[in-house]
């Protein structure tokens, strides 16, 4: 991640290697089990691709949203409040600690064992798409704790900054999402005839997502 100062009158841009690093920890995120990823799995398998690819227009309007919104704020509050950034890197480290123990926990579920929901019309699965993720606390906690690990306040405008790194996120979740309600189907059912996996998938997330928060919580203070 970045740490060194920059000359006044840089370009503002993230440097390539945190954009890179960003879009991979997006894309363990997109993976992680999730409101967002039960929602359109269930919505793929009981309605149709077309029905998951609908909902997730609605959960990247939800991206949009919380992006800008999270621009905002961050660009406030790392001006405004001291050690703000050492408080958001603990929360999103704990927050990531959280998600590796709710995939590994005794009963976990992986979200290919998917819930029956009855067939809806295109707006309404646009909205619900929406709603899932204006509700989904992952996201608000990728936003407001993971994004400014990768913001350098002395590289120029921090709003810049974040709405690059946000598209950065958006693009790579909707990418990653639409891949999985296309393929929802048939890894369903390759996961069903196969439980050894169910556990695997689980436990490699958890590794994951366990290793990043304890990256996170060691991180030192830029």
């Amino acid at each position: 991640m970045l740490r060194g100062c920059k000359l006044a009158g840089a370009d503002p841009m993230p440097e390539l290697h945190n954009i890179i690093a960003f879009a991979l920890i997006s894309l363990g995120m997109v993976l992680t089990p999730g409101p967002n990823m039960i929602y359109l799995i269930s919505r793929s398998i009981c309605q149709g691709r077309t029905a998951g690819l609908i909902s997730l227009g609605g959960v990247a309007l939800g991206f949009v949203v919380y992006m800008l919104a999270a621009a905002f704020g961050i660009t406030a509050l790392l001006f405004a409040v001291p050690y703000a950034y050492d408080a958001l890197r603990l929360a999103g480290a704990a927050y990531l600690a959280w998600l590796a123990w709710q995939a590994i926990r005794p009963g976990g579920r992986s979200p290919f064992q998917v819930r029956q929901l009855a067939a809806d019309s295109p707006r309404k699965l646009f909205l619900m798409g929406l709603v899932t993720n204006l509700l989904n606390p992952k996201i608000a906690m990728m936003y407001l704790s993971f994004l400014p690990q990768f913001i350098d306040p002395t590289a120029g405008s921090i709003f810049l900054q974040s709405v690059v790194l946000g598209f950065t996120q958006i693009g790579v979740a909707v990418t990653g999402n639409a891949t999985i309600a296309i393929l929802a189907g048939s890894i369903a059912v390759f996961l069903a005839q196969r439980p050894f996996w169910l556990t695997v998938q689980r436990w490699a997330m958890g590794t994951v997502l366990g290793a990043l928060a304890v990256n996170m919580a060691t991180e030192a203070r830029r």
